[in-house]
């Protein structure tokens, strides 16, 4: 073993360094990295706080209370009494039914089958007609609420223009929206909201690879049944977000059933929309129409919870 040689002359004799600091805990250098990386979304996140936490808070607060807009000098906490009330009025279990029965013909039925059939016809179709199509369907998606609910009454009127094609053909004609109120509705919401099923489903038919279905034609499988083997399970999870989407936009409809109908005749096209507001603003309950208001949102929770699951399923 060798020792290191003496200095020799001139060599300065430097005093060793400070020591290197030591790094931060692993625990430390975690919270500083989750707090940088939520820096950026923190004002969406205080705002979404401000404009939507906040409100459904104070809703529901208010859905415990007896508030009314007028007659009343101040409010009272009344705890589940307006819910109580609400299961106990039959115009309260009608609107339930009507707001089933709209959501099912107009949005699971209606929109996404209709929306699934133009997708997969235009796959086919020439350039011309994909744009001619294409261009109708999203001009009644793009029109205002108040609009199209007007254009819809205009078409279902007893003298509108349904009847009048009725009458050329020499068929029976009605009134529509006197005789079949909830179905004249949910055609206008199938007609309105048609666009936004074809737009998701085309996007996922193109993402479809061409290899697999000449594949299965080749091997002899007809268009039905590539459309049920290939096709669906294939665009399972957009079939998924659009029921989700729909669903959610269908259960909040209100313009379009007030402008046509205003829930009538009687209450036989009386979603809980419209339920709500008549309760909350035109006999001035708040407590109760935001009670009611808060159900419905219960029932787009459970609506969704449902189909995040369908989401979760791999294909």
């Amino acid at each position: 073993m060798t020792s290191a040689p003496p200095a020799g002359p001139g060599v300065v004799k430097t005093a060793p360094g400070p020591a290197a600091p030591l790094p931060p805990p692993a625990g430390r250098r975690d919270v500083r990295r989750a707090l940088t990386r939520a820096l950026p979304v923190s004002p969406a996140v205080v705002l979404l706080l401000l404009f939507l936490a906040g409100p459904i808070a104070y809703c529901a607060y208010i859905a415990f209370t007896d508030l009314q807009l007028t007659g009343q000098a101040e409010s009272s906490f009344i705890g589940f009494d307006n819910f109580k009330a609400a299961f106990k009025d039959d115009a309260f279990l009608n609107a339930v039914w009507l707001t089933l029965v709209f959501t099912v013909l107009s949005s699971l039925i209606g929109q996404n089958t209709l929306g699934l059939t133009l997708a997969v016809l235009m796959q086919r179709a020439s350039k011309p007609v994909r744009t001619l199509t294409g261009g109708i369907v999203i001009a009644a998606w793009v029109l205002p609420e108040v609009v199209a609910g007007f254009l819809l009454y205009a078409f279902f009127r007893r003298e509108g223009t349904l009847n009048a094609v009725l009458d050329w053909l020499h068929l029976p004609s009605q009134n529509w929206l006197f005789t079949l109120p909830i179905l004249a509705v949910s055609f206008a919401n199938v007609w309105r909201g048609t666009a936004f099923s074809m737009l998701v489903y085309s996007a996922a038919l193109n993402e479809i690879p061409k290899e697999i279905t000449e594949a299965a034609e080749v091997d002899g499988a007809g268009g039905w049944r590539r459309m049920w083997h290939i096709t669906l399970p294939m665009i399972r999870r957009s079939i998924g977000t659009n029921l989700m989407l729909n669903t959610l936009q269908t259960l909040s409809v209100f313009g379009l059933i007030w402008v046509m109908t205003r829930g009538g005749p009687g209450n036989r096209s009386q979603t809980l929309p419209l339920f709500m507001y008549e309760q909350a603003f035109q006999k001035s309950m708040i407590g109760y129409g935001t009670a009611v208001a808060l159900l419905l949102l219960v029932v787009g929770s459970l609506f969704s919870l449902v189909y995040m699951r369908l989401l979760r399923t791999e294909v």
